[in-house]
């Protein structure tokens, strides 16, 4: 009698501890979601066409040339017949830059230009973003360029706030 009290007693704490390891709370360990962010962006108070002209000075007093403009808008319309939003993408240069990226690795002229993007997705609201390059040339094992893309990011950073 006594041995299989012992050996119901044994099985119920054994019962008892697995129901009680599949019900507790265990403790989860989870990376913490990685944030990144690739552009810089600012919602302005200026009407779509004054947001271009702006940005272009910002840029202008950064040392970047408005090298392309691509009117997204048009564009799609062209090709697709489809209607959309103001959408326009400026392709700024810092040639200082650009020069010494090019001298560090010959095929990031891939990334360049920054891309400045203006768009009205509602009327009246205009929203200016550019490309972090610190973000962009993250996927080049290069460390001069991790220099220079932290230089240029700053310039599109503060020609962004000025607006």
């Amino acid at each position: 009698m006594k041995r299989s009290l012992l050996l119901l007693t044994t099985l119920t704490l054994i019962i008892a501890a697995s129901f009680l390891s599949c019900t507790a709370e265990k403790p989860q360990i989870e990376a913490e979601p990685e944030i990144t962010t690739y552009y810089f962006t600012k919602t302005v108070d200026y009407t779509f066409n004054e947001a271009i002209e702006k940005v272009t000075a910002t840029l202008k007093e950064q040392g970047f040339g408005v090298v392309s403009d691509i009117d997204m808008k048009a564009k799609l319309h062209a090709k697709l017949d489809v209607d959309m939003y103001n959408y326009r993408i400026l392709g700024a240069c810092h040639p200082p830059s650009a020069f010494n990226a090019i001298e560090l690795e010959d095929k990031i002229g891939l990334m360049l230009p920054c891309n400045v993007i203006v768009q009205e997705r509602t009327p009246g609201v205009v929203e200016v973003s550019a490309i972090d390059p610190a973000a962009a040339m993250s996927m080049i094992d290069n460390d001069g360029l991790e220099t220079i893309a932290a230089e240029v990011g700053e310039k599109l950073r503060l020609a962004i706030e000025a607006l």
